[in-house]
């Protein structure tokens, strides 16, 4: 019997505006980065913060983009993936969390709805 157990279950800021992009076959993406706070404090009582790769797919990622911002409170489920790609003639290993739910955790105020809450 194999058990396979990949879960990850983040809360954190978004460190930059969410970027919506496109697969050669127009499938939505976006690759953020999510500033997780660890639970603990250094020798100086300073709070670490991990800056941990995260990207989401098709309607969740769209709405990224229209709804969040950088510093936008995120909480985010999914997996670890480990990835590789060429280049300058070396393998390059990428691990990123692909998240299956994000959950907008605070509201953007943009110009078509100033002055209303947005939250999904």
């Amino acid at each position: 019997m194999v058990f396979v157990i990949n879960s990850v279950v983040l809360v954190g800021r978004l460190t930059r505006d969410p970027e919506l992009k496109y697969t050669p076959n127009g499938k939505p993406y976006c690759s953020f980065t999510v500033a997780v706070d660890r639970p603990f404090t250094d020798e100086n009582g300073e709070r670490e913060t991990d800056f941990i790769r995260v990207v989401s797919w098709n309607k969740t990622a769209e709405n990224m983009k229209n709804y969040l911002i950088k510093g936008s409170l995120v909480g985010v489920t999914g997996r670890i993936q480990v990835r590789s790609y060429e280049k300058d003639d070396r393998t390059v290993w990428m691990t990123e969390v692909v998240a299956s739910r994000v959950d907008f955790l605070d509201y953007r105020k943009n110009e078509e709805n100033k002055g209303e809450e947005v939250t999904k």
